[in-house]
């Protein structure tokens, strides 16, 4: 099954879930969430791939991709102002023709510290990173992680906005060394820094 294929079935499985054992009359109940927002990643590498898979280019260390993040999240447990939860996020983006796909399950920690409805959160997410180079149709799917920080104003009973969410990963990415192209040179796993803002609907 494709990544975005069995991303959109595990939120929809969440809404499911969530709207089953939630009572809606109180927040301390429990807490889901469903978004679909704009991404910008920059990926880096410290080493030169100069093969002819190279993910980010030939001769290049770093490159800007963009495209959108979509997931799910569900906060189980609630004491005091803090919220735990799990969260299932799939992106998707793309920068002079390569192909960034990631889908991650997370565990999330949130708050309610201020008087404004602003709630802070992080989390911690690990999952599987597909790449794509620019001149092939060959794909590599490698584990992947990262550590996600933001925060979220509630406008809306049901709607917040996200001001801003950044992260930041480690990821194997295609390249001649992973795709056994003649590579000589070991590629170290590639550093990932993301940011997104947008809309977060509330159930």
């Amino acid at each position: 099954m494709k990544l975005h294929r069995l991303a959109a079935a595990v939120v929809l499985a969440l809404t499911a879930v969530a709207s089953h054992a939630q009572d809606k009359s109180t927040q301390t109940q429990g807490n889901f969430g469903i978004y679909f927002n704009p991404l910008a990643t920059r990926v880096s590498n410290s080493v030169v791939d100069t093969g002819p898979f190279a993910f980010l280019g030939a001769n290049t260390t770093s490159r800007m991709f963009w495209g959108f993040n979509m997931g799910g999240y569900y906060d189980f447990f609630h004491s005091g102002s803090l919220a735990t939860g799990f969260d299932v996020r799939f992106s998707d983006s793309h920068g002079d023709n390569a192909a960034l796909r990631n889908l991650q399950v997370g565990l999330r920690l949130s708050a309610s510290p201020f008087k404004r409805p602003i709630r802070p959160f992080i989390e911690l997410a690990g999952g599987a990173g597909t790449t794509k180079p620019p001149a092939a149709t060959v794909k590599v799917r490698k584990p992947d992680y990262a550590v996600y920080g933001g925060a979220d104003w509630s406008i809306a009973h049901h709607i917040d906005f996200r001001m801003i969410e950044v992260g930041y990963g480690s990821l194997t990415t295609a390249s001649s060394a992973t795709i056994g192209a003649g590579g000589n040179i070991a590629i170290p796993s590639s550093k990932l820094l993301t940011f997104s803002s947008g809309l977060v609907f509330r159930f």
